[in-house]
């Protein structure tokens, strides 16, 4: 039933997106700020200690609720559970409109209007940025972004469905990614900062996390796109990104659609220690890198081609769960 259970998910995500502030996203940062509150008291347990309750708290909660509707009210019911979480931790809805804005800006000659949504997207000082530049930022972010709200929730969501343990794949996934997020952003707070050891924690459970999904991405998107250059890429310049699963996804993006990408640095601006509901999903700043892919130029076409590898890679991965879905039903 996962693959129902996605269809659903995406088609109501896309027909009615989740709107920016809502009370799930809302929950989710009352959560994670009382645990650190609570928990964080600056020792290397207490930092464990804080990610476990952050995590699997909502997972447990995800996984409680699909058992107690398959015990009492049936199998249907516990794919309409499913399909709940899924909307709101899977989608393109919750980060394409800031792709779209920029790629439009480009598109219509605006390039301060561009450099401006992009600060505003990822909190960062793009202002002297060059178009090439710009454009190659956005790939970056949008397939990372992609990756994290589509890709990764598909192969936890589905690897844990298939073991019996319903939408508890997609609560683990987005809690493990928002948490490592929203205390290295507490850490520039003025009050209250996170300390060392809840964000080592956070970052080391999330390396762990992320590793077998931004695998499978970077596959999909080798197998979609330019197959021998993407895995060539990914063989070779991965290790050019600061974060070695991100640079998993970009290095077979480059190779894929044939972009140069990595190579820059921005600068993030100084942000209040509120983190918006509508950033529950965002990648984030962007560190510092060592080296530039092979490839052309990053242009405005090349966004194009990305939306055309991401969704491709979306339809290639639905087909193969169809493909599972039927050959279980029919085993």
């Amino acid at each position: 039933m996962s693959f129902f259970a996605i269809l659903c998910a995406l088609l109501i995500e896309q027909v009615r997106p989740l709107a920016q502030h809502n009370p799930v996203y809302a929950a989710v940062l009352a959560w994670t700020r009382w645990t650190s509150r609570n928990f964080d008291a600056g020792k290397p347990v207490h930092g464990w200690v804080a990610w476990s309750l952050a995590v699997f708290v909502p997972t447990l909660v995800a996984l409680g609720v699909h058992w107690l509707l398959v015990l009492t009210l049936g199998l249907p019911f516990a794919v309409l559970w499913s399909i709940a979480v899924l909307y709101v931790t899977l989608g393109f809805r919750q980060f394409s409109h800031h792709f779209t804005g920029i790629r439009d800006a480009l598109d219509d000659g605006d390039e301060p209007l561009a450099r401006s949504l992009l600060a505003h997207w990822q909190h960062v000082d793009a202002a002297d940025l060059p178009r090439s530049e710009i454009v190659r930022h956005v790939i970056e972010h949008s397939v990372i972004a992609a990756h994290r709200h589509v890709f990764g929730v598909l192969a936890w969501f589905s690897i844990l469905a298939a073991l019996g343990l319903g939408p508890a794949g997609a609560a683990f996934y987005r809690m493990g990614e928002f948490v490592s997020r929203y205390w290295v952003h507490k850490d520039g707070a003025a009050v209250q900062p996170s300390s060392v050891w809840v964000r080592q924690a956070a970052a080391r459970a999330w390396s762990v996390i992320d590793w077998v999904p931004a695998r499978i991405t970077a596959l999909g998107f080798a197998v979609v796109g330019s197959f021998e250059d993407a895995i060539d890429c990914w063989r070779n310049d991965a290790r050019r990104f600061p974060n070695p699963n991100d640079g998993v996804i970009l290095a077979a993006t480059s190779g894929a659609v044939n972009v140069r990408l990595g190579g820059g640095t921005l600068r993030a601006m100084p942000v209040a220690d509120a983190l918006s509901p509508a950033q529950a999903g965002e990648s984030g700043g962007e560190t510092a890198d060592s080296g530039s892919t092979p490839g052309r130029q990053p242009e405005v076409a090349h966004l194009r081609s990305v939306v055309g590898l991401v969704w491709r890679s979306v339809v290639m991965w639905m087909v193969l769960l169809a493909l599972l879905t039927l050959a279980r039903l029919l085993g």
